[in-house]
């Protein structure tokens, strides 16, 4: 069936997006401050290794979504709530990144060599713009102007290895911080708040893709009698 190839697709292609992103651990960014590199490996040990990993990875995500119940409904915060959880059981047991920790992972990689403040602002603000997050509260803009008051104190740009001007700095972004209400302590749930709206966007990519299978299947002369299926009525499960 045409619907059933897509759907499937559709819902390997998500899992193998998470698995094929990460190969290395999840390391907690340090806003500013420099990790060693991890020791290099041979070619074909660091391939082999790779497909190994990618490959249990994979079997690991598809077996749980064999078990687990999906239902298509985006408009449903119940349904969205689930799909979530599922996918976190995934990512717990396959040993997959969430949404925050490839960011993070994409922040610590790209600037790791970055040695002035400024351009690693710029960076994060490309990073956010291209992963399609929003800055509802204006908090990029209020950090440059931390780093513009902190700079014309300076006078000089700020170098990320200058201690006394970057911790003058972070004690600019702890006073925004408070002042929008941001607490380290509410990072799970804005985490958590994250990894749902994902959740809702995937599931509103799956219904539309169901609904154009659908479309198409019914334009064949075999099926052209029959009414299309309620969407939220599938279960992916039959199609993996």
């Amino acid at each position: 069936m045409a619907f059933s190839s897509r759907l499937l697709s559709k819902s390997k292609q998500f899992c193998r997006t998470q698995i094929v992103l990460q190969q290395t651990p999840a390391i907690p960014v340090r806003f500013f401050a420099k990790q060693a590199d991890p020791p290099a490996l041979k070619g074909d040990e660091m391939l082999k290794g790779i497909f190994r990993e990618v490959k249990n990875k994979f079997e690991t995500a598809m077996g749980i979504l064999r078990k687990e119940k999906i239902t298509i409904a985006p408009e449903d915060p119940a349904a969205v709530a689930q799909y979530a959880n599922v996918m976190k059981t995934v990512r717990e047991k396959a040993g997959l990144f969430s949404e925050s920790q490839r960011i993070q992972y994409t922040i610590q990689t790209r600037t790791k060599d970055i040695p002035d403040a400024r351009t690693y602002l710029l960076a994060l603000k490309e990073i956010r713009s291209k992963r399609g997050l929003t800055d509802e509260l204006g908090a990029e803009a209020m950090m440059f102007e931390a780093l513009d008051k902190v700079e014309k104190e300076l006078k000089k740009p700020l170098l990320r290895n200058d201690k006394k001007g970057m911790a003058v700095l972070l004690a600019e972004f702890d006073k925004i911080n408070k002042k929008l209400g941001i607490r380290k302590e509410d990072l799970p749930k804005y985490e958590e708040q994250l990894e749902l709206k994902i959740s809702k966007a995937q599931l509103e990519e799956l219904k539309k893709e169901a609904l154009e299978a659908m479309e198409t299947q019914k334009k064949r002369e075999e099926f052209k009698d029959e009414a299309m299926a309620d969407v939220k009525s599938l279960d992916i499960r039959n199609f993996i």
